[in-house]
């Protein structure tokens, strides 16, 4: 279908253009984190103020995991515990860190008015699947068995993430579904990867080939992956599992001008199917990434707040 950007998405892209912008796919792994993290305060919008950030470390049996945990100024509590959302950051599981999404969780923080904890989980390729569930999958469940020195409240307890991020809050609200990791109440989805087959419709359209092009997919997934079997497995392909049945409440979020955005259109259709509550919400105009880019983009700061309303009417 024709992808029409939005004005502001338009010059933003033009203006990456004309920059010379580099392809992640002609960087080492180590330049492409190095030029994303450099990348992130042009386009970053100023975080707003927050009660504290602190950095937690969550032991797992790879090691530490690092951590940052946000309170916001007005946050929502019961018996002194509030509801907390465990960030995951996207990056095709081969870039992005704490920093490069810290202005995204304060956001989410200060928005949804409840504790943030994003994790650094292990990247590839030194680092392959399926490391980045394992940390995701431990993170998770040690913040739950310690939800209450925290100052969380366990059944309140949500993931989320925006693109492999995405991938990764898909993959641990399954796991703890069937019997891995502590009770999930809700998961948002932010653009999604769900599925390495990559053979939906918009993966075709050159259209959709903005700045996630598919090229750099391919080269997020042979870094990431060990093989083309790895691709089958749900932990890597969280639209692979059985079945979606029995999975908490979740928020999914598309952009239109996006390759990833007719299976992340999919999962929220195959989620509603199989009985779970969803919220859908597509931003046509806009291409992969932006909802970092609040700054340039402000249908970026629209999308923080809609996530925020979603975070605070679920619990």
């Amino acid at each position: 279908m024709p992808v029409v950007l939005d004005a502001d998405s338009a010059a933003v892209y033009k203006a990456f253009q004309e920059a010379g912008r580099p392809a992640y796919e002609t960087l080492t792994p180590s330049e492409a984190r190095t030029f994303y993290l450099q990348a992130c305060p042009v386009t970053n919008p100023e975080p707003p103020e927050l009660k504290s950030v602190a950095a937690l470390s969550i032991p797992s049996p790879a090691g530490a995991i690092p951590a940052r945990i946000y309170r916001p100024i007005k946050l929502r509590q019961a018996n002194g515990l509030a509801p907390c959302l465990v960030f995951f950051h996207g990056g095709g599981w081969v870039i992005g860190d704490l920093d490069s999404h810290d202005v995204v969780c304060r956001k989410l923080a200060h928005e949804g008015e409840l504790i943030v904890i994003s994790v650094d989980y292990r990247l590839a390729p030194e680092h392959k699947f399926p490391a980045a569930v394992d940390d995701a999958i431990n993170a998770t469940t040690w913040i739950a068995g310690n939800a209450a020195s925290l100052g969380i409240d366990a059944s309140r307890l949500m993931v989320g993430g925006d693109s492999a991020g995405g991938n990764l809050a898909a993959v641990v609200a399954l796991s703890a579904r069937d019997g891995n990791g502590p009770g999930i109440a809700g998961q948002v989805l932010i653009y999604p990867a769900t599925d390495f087959a990559m053979t939906h419709p918009s993966h075709r359209e050159p259209e959709t080939s903005i700045l996630l092009t598919h090229t750099v997919i391919k080269w997020f997934r042979d870094h990431y992956l060990n093989s083309a079997a790895d691709g089958q497995d749900w932990r890597a392909s969280p639209a692979r599992a059985k079945t979606l049945a029995g999975l908490p409440p979740a928020y999914v979020l598309t952009a239109g001008a996006d390759p990833l955005r007719d299976e992340g259109n999919e999962y929220a259709a195959r989620l509603k199917d199989s009985g779970v509550a969803v919220t859908y919400r597509t931003f046509p105009g806009q291409f992969h990434g932006f909802f970092t880019m609040g700054k340039l983009l402000q249908q970026a700061n629209v999308a923080a707040s809609d996530i925020g309303v979603w975070l605070r009417t679920l619990n």
